[in-house]
């Protein structure tokens, strides 16, 4: 059972949490409640959005008008608090406008399907504020897509050669399937492994288990959410051995030293650290 709810880790070596979001029960309807929170996104004032996966309108109901979400996985917000969700079981990409009360597809189709217009439970969305290039993890296509602001047609960018492990096969940043973090050069033909044992899952300082979610900070370390370990891990810059930071390695619960399938980790300016747990 999970125990929805977004921990707050206070110092970046300390296994304490604070929960910030949710009550440790299913209640998705309520507004201090979550029922299964996926990403998580901080944004400069220290305002957190929560992508609570089973909970679409405020009642939790699932849909697919413009009003509604159904599994929605990820979320991202812009500097002028636009916010872009992955609406993952309706096969699209959804922004709410700054104050509107509902959404408009940006990408996908609401149908699934692998054309350039199409996308197949996405999971994952960002954007490059440098460009207004819109990136979505087609995690069902096993392929990136990245969207020219205002254009529904998709172009892909790494991937879209079936799922697999080559180097020439699609893999996400948290491949949680090859228990890898990979970087993939935009416009490159291949990624290059950063922490994890491609194919090979365990709870080693060197290995994975179900990676749903990394960040990086400042100094270019790297922070995994390893879910089926119920972990975080903490990997210094070019390193392969990790450190757990949150959590007790294979062991999942509800105390403040424990953690339960954590899926996604956002940093703030003092290194705090925000799980949805």
């Amino acid at each position: 059972m999970a125990t929805h709810q977004v921990g707050r880790i206070t110092t970046l070596r300390r296994s304490a949490k604070t929960t910030v979001a949710g009550t440790g029960a299913y209640e998705s309807a309520l507004a201090s409640g979550l029922y299964s929170p996926c990403v998580i996104a901080l944004i400069s004032s220290n305002v957190l959005y929560i992508a609570d996966q089973y909970a679409g309108e405020a009642n939790g109901v699932a849909g697919s008008s413009s009003f509604d979400l159904n599994l929605p996985s990820s979320v991202y917000v812009d500097s002028s608090y636009n916010i872009y969700l992955t609406d993952t079981g309706n096969h699209r990409i959804q922004l709410w406008h700054n104050g509107a009360s509902s959404g408009t597809t940006v990408a996908g189709t609401g149908t699934s399907g692998n054309t350039s217009t199409q996308l197949y439970n996405p999971r994952n969305v960002t954007m490059d504020s440098s460009s207004n290039m819109l990136y979505v993890a087609d995690t069902d296509n096993h392929r990136i897509m990245s969207y020219v602001l205002n254009s529904s047609v998709g172009i892909i960018v790494a991937g879209g050669n079936g799922v697999g492990t080559l180097i020439n096969q699609f893999v996400v940043i948290a491949n949680c399937g090859v228990y890898t973090i990979v970087q993939w050069v935009i416009g490159s033909s291949g990624w290059t492994i950063l922490v994890g044992c491609v194919g090979i899952y365990g709870s080693s300082p060197l290995m994975l288990y179900g990676p749903m979610g990394a960040t990086l900070d400042s100094m270019g370390n790297i922070y995994v959410a390893d879910a089926y370990t119920h972990r975080i891990q903490f990997f210094s810059t070019g390193q392969r051995n990790g450190t757990t930071i949150a959590g007790v390695s294979g062991t999942t619960g509800m105390l403040s030293s424990q953690l339960n399938s954590p899926r996604s980790i956002a940093l703030d300016n003092q290194l705090n650290m925000y799980v949805s747990n």
